[in-house]
């Protein structure tokens, strides 16, 4: 399962609603791609559509899909938003992560 938190539940209505998406329409698809410092990239956007090899979460009313080999890098993830001044941006808590880079956006496992 893939978790969000509420300020990130937050952070991805506002930006569906400025985009002219509702969130209970669009799905927030989450993913990992090679590369990145540390081997592993994270990946977030918006999708109105799901696969039929996608997996499927629901947390808080937010529609997360994530493809079949990202999954098993993302199990028990949760999805955050921070606003703060150190650091704005959503943030993947990732209890998978043997190693992040500093900037929090790649990971290995």
């Amino acid at each position: 399962m893939i978790k969000v938190s509420d300020a990130a539940k937050q952070r991805l209505s506002n930006l569906m609603a400025e985009s002219g998406s509702k969130l209970e329409e669009t799905y927030v698809r989450v993913g990992v791609s090679s590369g990145g410092c540390s081997g592993l990239s994270y990946m977030l956007d918006f999708d109105g559509e799901m696969k039929e090899t996608d997996k499927l979460f629901e947390d808080q009313g937010v529609k997360i899909v994530v493809d079949k080999k990202s999954f098993l890098y993302l199990i028990g993830t949760t999805l955050d938003f921070s606003g703060g001044l150190n650091g704005k941006g959503f943030s993947f808590n990732n209890p998978n992560a043997s190693r992040t880079c500093g900037c929090g956006e790649s990971f290995a496992v």
